[in-house]
């Protein structure tokens, strides 16, 4: 993936001081019986080769400034990884609170917000049916109107 984002912005959107702000599109359709030898050539081999060296020159320093980033915030990045183990997804905010040092507040339930509360990737159904005398349990399959229906 990094390789495809580099490759089409050293070739399509000139991000290459070598290249300069030039279009280089290549043939990137696929070989199928020797459909290719009847394709042109629209690079010199020269400039193929200066195409892939920016490339990997793009994808090599993106990795340097990634594991630059990431270990000069290790801490931070434990705080998520565990914050992710225990809710499995994360907001913008509940990413800044864990940040903070704060505990995340979850709203499960009716009865208000609940700190710390693992959340389960399956949706609640909204509690067990009550049958028709009221009592929890299997039954009740009546429809009820909903809110704003």
């Amino acid at each position: 993936m990094a390789t495809n984002m580099a490759r089409r912005m050293v070739t399509e959107y000139g991000f290459s001081d070598k290249l300069g702000p030039l279009r280089y599109s290549e043939n990137e359709e696929e070989v199928f019986l020797g459909y290719s030898v009847t394709q042109r050539k629209n690079i010199s081999d020269a400039t193929a080769k200066v195409i892939d060296e920016e490339i990997r020159r793009l994808v090599e320093q993106g990795e340097e400034a990634a594991r630059t980033i990431l270990s000069a915030h290790l801490d931070e990045l434990h705080v998520l990884a565990k914050g992710l183990l225990e809710y499995e997804t994360l907001s913008a905010d509940e990413v800044r609170a864990l940040l903070r040092g704060e505990a995340i507040r979850t709203n499960v339930g009716n009865d208000g917000p609940t700190p710390n509360r693992p959340r389960s990737s399956v949706p609640t159904s909204g509690g067990p049916a009550k049958n028709d005398l009221g009592k929890a349990g299997p039954g009740n399959l009546q429809p009820e109107p909903q809110p704003g229906a």
